[in-house]
Formats: C-alpha cells, structure tokens, sequence
C-alpha cells in the first residue's frame, strides 16, 4: 500500500540519495536553507519505507509554487507513485492560493520531460549548457 505523507525532510532526503539520476545529491542543509517560506514536502511510502518524494516551495509573490525536487526509486518507478506525489502537490498550490506551478529540468532527464508535458506543463525557456545535455529547461503549468 502507498501512503503521502507530509514533512519528512529525512525521508525524503534519504530518497534523494539513492536515485542515481541526482549526480550531486543536496545534503539536508541546502534543502533547509530554500525552504524557509511557505513550503510542501512529501514523501511516497511503499508498505512504510520511503520510496519517492515530492518538495517544492514559494518561489515569489505572484501566486508562483516552485516544484524544486522529486523522484522515485527506480524499482518502484511505473506504478503511478510520482503520479501521485505530483496530484498531491498541485491540489496543495491550488488550495493554497497558488494559480501557477513552476519546475526546471534538464534535456538529459527525458523522462522528467515527458512527465511533465503530459501533466500540462509548457516549456517556458530553455537555457543552454554545455554539454547540452545539460541545458536547463523551464517549464510551466496554471492550476
């Protein structure tokens, strides 16, 4: 059985650093540091272990949520957990006074891409990098 649960930092950092897509993991200190203001942690829990999470974040003043970090462990991937986790986290803003959700990815994470765009998220800006596959891409979504 999934759960969401709300304000497990812990959890949801330990998550962080075990999906192999996070090449630099943030340690619990960068997370306390951006989530000063108004902020939403999750985490998805498989029969009570941590296996996905979900953390965003006020990014300003004009209704906008930041959708800063998320993911699921591979093994428990395609079974709707970040599905869930991304519902979760949209009727939060929504209820919560938010009309817009925001989130960055990167042109390697094609997956995070796809997701996205099913959702109905747009792509806002792309900023290029090099090597490309780091290129930074904006996107995002009215609630």
């Amino acid at each position: 059985m999934i759960t969401i649960n709300e304000n497990h930092l812990e959890d949801a950092v330990a998550v962080s650093k075990q999906i192999s897509e996070f090449n630099n993991p943030y340690e619990i200190d960068e997370y306390l540091k951006r989530l000063q203001g108004n902020h939403l942690i999750l985490t998805a829990c498989f029969d009570g272990q941590p296996v996905g999470f979900k953390i965003g974040y006020e990014q300003n003043d004009e209704g906008t949520f930041y959708s800063w970090m998320g993911g699921v462990l591979p093994e428990y991937r395609k079974q709707g957990i970040a599905e869930m986790l991304a519902d979760y986290q949209e009727n939060w803003a929504r209820e919560n006074g938010y009309t817009t959700i925001r989130l960055n990815t990167r042109e390697k994470h094609k997956a995070m891409q796809a997701f996205s765009l099913k959702r109905g998220f747009v792509i806002t800006e792309k900023i290029a990098k090099i090597p490309e596959q780091e290129s930074r891409i904006w996107m995002e979504k009215l609630l």
